[in-house]
């Protein structure tokens, strides 16, 4: 292969490695809260465990209110100056945030201020997520060749996973090295400490990589807050249809997301039995199996399609879910294999979305049609997911609750899916 070609595979390398890693820093911190929700919500909240744990998931949410105004901030911003500075801001952000909650007080000690601070800090996180997900997924898509878009994007998904893998076998590795007694002490907060060098490393990475071919085609625009509104003005004028159809797609994306990653833990802990190591066990073991199918289902989009494998996740999912639940309820096997059923489903979603959502817009408003319509329908459906499923069970006394509320967010995404244009193998619109 000639050097210039080896070069730019390197510098696909470093761009994929870039973008991935904030992804799994953002899910690093959502894999250890998820998984020690437990102790989190003895440490920092008062109250009996049920009603302390419901406070702790609802902490979980509130970071999702202000997610849509980061993407107003971070989504402009990337579109005039550049996706790679918004990028280094957010890392360090989200870093910084999850490091924080390591050093909480807890509630013994400081009292009322203890949950305070959390809600600040999970505040910033929230508002930094952001600018995150829809800046990587752009910057992805716009390094990524147009015919293996589907292929290479999916790695970004793969950091997802395995940032969220990553803080639940830390989380685990730690709970069986200390013990339960050290991890309600201080053991929990190890985790979270872990952050820093995490978000060291992404940091240097994006400070290697560069602007994105398609974006520095464009030339920078002024910064200002009237430049800012104006953006703001243009973009739902001229794309609110679009943004309607993401939304709807990414309500169906991220119930089934939240429900099945972050609120599995304590679902198999506190309402089918299974000890607290069990719960931890069985969400990994189906998360690196989804791993290891996100790029076949990328590639298999450059080839099929992004529709065809929205469609078969989506029906699939809709089918699949009660029975997969069901089959939960058997035991740590069945747990296991009921996990594996929906990861298989939900992988083809999954592995395409930072192909299929950026193709959406032009480049002159890719970053924040994709950032703020992302994270309005996130806020309001996928990151209130594990706090709905918990109150409705607790409401219905119903164990499959979850299936129900998976089933009926598909239906959505299928309503929104005909709407949605096929994009694979096409270039990115530039105009």
């Amino acid at each position: 292969m000639p050097v210039e070609g080896l070069r730019a595979k390197a510098r696909l390398r470093r761009t994929i490695a870039a973008s991935a890693i904030g992804n799994a820093t953002e899910w690093f911190d959502y894999g250890i809260y998820a998984y020690g929700v437990t102790y989190i919500s003895a440490a920092l909240f008062p109250g009996s465990t049920s009603e302390a744990t419901l406070f702790a998931l609802a902490t979980f949410a509130i970071s999702f209110l202000v997610r849509p105004f980061g993407g107003m901030l971070w989504g402009p911003l990337g579109d005039r100056r550049g996706r790679k500075s918004v990028l280094a801001i957010t890392i360090i952000m989200m870093s910084a945030a999850t490091f924080g909650i390591g050093l909480i007080p807890s509630f013994q000690a400081i009292g009322f201020w203890a949950p305070a601070i959390l809600i600040v800090l999970r505040l910033a996180q929230g508002f930094s997520t952001g600018g995150e997900y829809g800046g990587a997924a752009t910057f992805m898509a716009e390094h990524s060749p147009d015919a293996r878009r589907g292929f290479y994007g999916s790695f970004l998904e793969g950091g997802t996973l395995l940032g969220f893998s990553l803080g639940a076998l830390l989380m685990l590795g730690f709970a069986l090295v200390l013990g339960d007694t050290a991890m309600h002490d201080w053991g929990w907060r190890l985790p979270f400490l872990a952050a820093a060098p995490l978000g060291l490393v992404g940091l240097y990475l994006r400070a290697r990589i560069d602007e994105s071919p398609v974006f520095r085609e464009a030339a920078p625009r002024e910064h200002s807050l009237r430049t800012h509104a104006r953006d703001l003005s243009h973009l739902f004028r001229r794309h609110w249809q679009p943004m309607i159809v993401l939304g709807l797609l990414v309500l169906a994306l991220n119930v089934v997301n939240y429900t099945l990653l972050s609120h599995m833990p304590t679902y198999l802990q506190l309402r089918l039995g299974l000890s607290p190591t069990q719960a931890l066990y069985v969400p990994v073991i189906g998360m690196l199996f989804m791993t290891l199918l996100l790029p076949a289902a990328g590639a298999l989009s450059d080839v099929w399609g992004r529709k065809p494998l929205w469609w078969f996740s989506l029906a699939g999912l809709f089918v699949a879910a009660l029975p997969a639940y069901q089959l939960m309820s058997t035991g740590v096997l069945g747990a296991v294999a009921g996990f594996c059923l929906l990861g298989l489903l939900y992988a083809p979603q999954l592995a395409t979305i930072s192909a299929t959502f950026p193709a959406m817009f032009p480049t002159s408003a890719r970053f924040a049609g994709l950032a703020i319509s992302y994270n309005v329908s996130t806020s309001l459906f996928g990151g209130t997911a594990p706090a709905f499923n918990s109150w409705l069970i607790g409401i219905t006394g119903d164990v499959n609750v979850p299936a129900y509320v998976m089933m009926a967010a598909c239906a959505v995404g299928m309503t929104a899916l005909p709407f949605l244009a096929e994009t694979a193998g096409r270039p990115l619109r530039r105009e």
